[in-house]
């Protein structure tokens, strides 16, 4: 794997679910899922970002980064029951999550798999540029389509950082987890179950055409315990250069449902 794209070397836990250093007594955890095509390095500088009480625990998913020998898994239903028993031990203390357009999706069925199986729920669920799971995709799935196709759409949403592009091999050694993400989230289908006792952030980009703040204001169908829409600059992936910004938003939330 090109050491660019490769995790740092950090403490992994959770059978490699979780790649992030413990802290001794944190108030609260936090579960980091990626973005489409995304690892847990997305979230590697949060830990240092924020005090003890908070312990940032970035998820990796098979075939990226530390477990880019894996095969990626192509399935909603498969990733979240597998993350969900990976991470049993883990759910000892108060804890929430965050996921990132795809990430969020799987954040919200992760949910609703550790409640169907009676496990503690988490204080929050943080959503940050990902479509409320009960609307309707309108773009074409693009998941089996040719590898022009779907890096034209990755460049679009800056997906990836600009070099991979000029790297044909990396790019061609990625693209089974990246046909993977997307088919997680083309191919799923919403089952109708109650809204989430939890309450709900959602994050979004003022300039995100992929989802744009509107569209975000779904997401409080899916809660019985409250919505905020927190709206920063940027594009789609506005979690990069807006950074503090979110970690603020978290920060805030995260303090006020302890």
């Amino acid at each position: 794997m090109n050491p660019k794209l490769a995790a740092s070397r950090r403490s992994v836990r959770a059978e490699g679910w979780i790649v992030g250093t413990r802290r001794p007594d944190p108030a609260v955890r936090l579960f980091c899922l990626p973005p489409a095509g995304g690892g847990s390095s997305e979230y590697a500088s949060w830990t240092d970002a924020f005090a003890e009480d908070i312990e940032v625990c970035p998820v990796e998913l098979p075939g990226r980064q530390t477990r880019w020998r894996e095969a990626p898994v192509a399935s909603v239903d498969v990733l979240v029951e597998q993350l969900a028993t990976a991470i049993s031990d883990e759910l000892d203390r108060p804890y929430a999550l965050f996921g990132h357009s795809m990430g969020s999706l799987l954040a919200f069925e992760l949910i609703r798999t550790l409640r169907r199986r009676g496990r503690t729920l988490p204080r929050a669920l943080f959503v940050s540029g990902g479509q409320a799971p009960q609307m309707r995709r309108t773009q074409a799935s693009i998941h089996d389509q040719p590898t022009e196709e779907l890096t034209a759409r990755l460049k679009a949403i800056g997906g990836l950082p600009d070099e991979v592009y000029l790297e044909k091999e990396l790019l061609e050694l990625l693209m089974p987890t990246i046909r993977a993400d997307f088919a997680i989230c083309e191919t799923y289908r919403y089952r109708e179950e109650p809204p989430l006792p939890c309450p709900i952030v959602g994050l979004a980009g003022a300039e995100d055409q992929e989802t744009p703040p509107a569209m975000m204001e779904h997401w409080r169908e899916q809660t019985a315990a409250g919505f905020a829409l927190r709206v920063l600059p940027g594009g789609h992936f506005f979690l990069r250069p807006e950074r503090d910004a979110v970690l603020g938003v978290v920060r805030s939330a995260l303090m006020a449902c302890l």
